[in-house]
């Protein structure tokens, strides 16, 4: 009588724990089903770079030259904006695309070649042998609504 009672506890719990695991493995959501990830949505791509005072001029100018011209020809941008932190010398360029999947869909390749482009335009410019403008963060940026 004890052994039945025992095991019936024992399938009381396992069953109980089960139910828990599966409620609570059920209700969780991926950061991929929210819909602000929604492949249709607008998305803002954040880049940080360092950027000396001293080479601000130069940046600027290699990034109206060469990407601005570069990105007007992109399926899905829609603009962007620069700003500049004298204090810290760090840039913060907002890209704006139509949705991620436009903007995934340039090839690395590309997007690689013509940083080279620009890398040696600014090399040129200053006459010196790196680029001065050190990648500090790439991020994607969701509208609230």
């Amino acid at each position: 009588m004890r052994l039945i009672y025992f095991l019936q506890n024992i399938i009381k719990t396992f069953f109980a724990l089960l139910l828990l695991f599966t409620i609570d493995h059920s209700s969780s959501i991926s950061a991929l089903d929210l819909p602000m990830n929604k492949i249709d949505s607008n998305i803002v791509e954040e880049l940080r770079l360092n950027v000396p005072i001293e080479y601000k001029e130069i940046w600027l100018k290699a990034e109206k030259e060469i990407w601005e011209p570069w990105l007007l020809k992109q399926d899905g941008f829609l603009g962007r904006k620069i700003f500049y932190n004298q204090k810290t010398g760090e840039a913060l360029l907002l890209v704006s695309w139509k949705n991620r999947k436009l903007w995934k869909n340039i090839s690395d390749v590309e997007v690689n070649k013509l940083q080279e482009i620009y890398e040696e335009t600014v090399k040129s410019s200053l006459g010196i042998e790196t680029n001065p403008f050190k990648f500090i963060y790439e991020g994607e940026l969701f509208e609230q609504k």
